[in-house]
């Protein structure tokens, strides 16, 4: 089963995965990167709408 990855050395903290799947993505203030919260994933749908949108490139599955 492929697990939803962020870079997190790579994210730019635009918070659009967090808006696009919140159940999926956080954010986390201290460091102001998005972190995954449901590595096994979720609506394919919207993790390949977040995996499309991040600016930083960093999210993926693997």
């Amino acid at each position: 089963m492929k697990q939803v990855v962020i870079n997190e050395d790579e994210c730019l903290g635009c918070n659009a995965c967090v808006e696009l799947c919140p159940d999926i993505f956080a954010f986390n203030d201290n460091t102001d990167k998005a972190y995954v919260i449901k590595p096994e994933g979720g609506d394919q749908a919207c993790v390949d709408e977040a995996i499309a949108s991040c600016p930083g490139n960093c999210i993926s599955q693997e």
